[in-house]
């Protein structure tokens, strides 16, 4: 019998409370029910530099923290409902959202996200989280895509 251990089953989702990042997390879900693995469902978080100046100073970091895990705990819940019948884990990381999912993504059978987030143009298929994930991710990547 070996006594080496099996590594852990991983499907990471990123999300930032946009309706892609929704179904995106609801697909997630459901693959990583299929395939018997933790949901590692990610939000990033950064002090916006432009909207603060030397007379209007941002609030503390830990007010962006706590910010972005309630609307990840928001999503989560909405999304998935209270049990969602998998192992679930939430990440919350500061810096650049691509940055923030790769890294937790190390290691995991497959990264998901939405084509689209909140910013950005509109017009385009792919944003520039999901592009920068598809060209650096080190595991499959499904972009999910609402139709609209």
């Amino acid at each position: 019998m070996s006594t080496e251990s099996v590594p852990e089953r991983v499907v990471v989702v990123g999300v930032d409370g946009s309706k892609s990042s929704s179904g995106a997390l609801a697909w997630a879900a459901a693959e990583a029910r299929a395939r018997g693995a933790t949901l590692k469902v990610v939000r990033a978080w950064h002090v916006p530099a432009l909207a603060y100046g030397p007379y209007a100073p941002p609030p503390p970091r830990e007010d962006f923290l706590k910010n972005a895990s309630v609307q990840l705990d928001e999503q989560v819940g909405t999304v998935l409902g209270e049990d969602p019948g998998i192992p679930v884990v939430r990440e919350v990381g500061e810096g650049p959202a691509a940055e923030v999912v790769l890294s937790a993504g190390a290691g995991a059978e497959m990264i998901v996200v939405g084509s689209r987030g909140l910013g950005g143009f509109s017009g385009l298929l792919l944003g520039s989280v999901s592009t920068q994930i598809v060209h650096h991710a080190h595991c499959p990547v499904t972009i999910w895509r609402d139709g609209n």
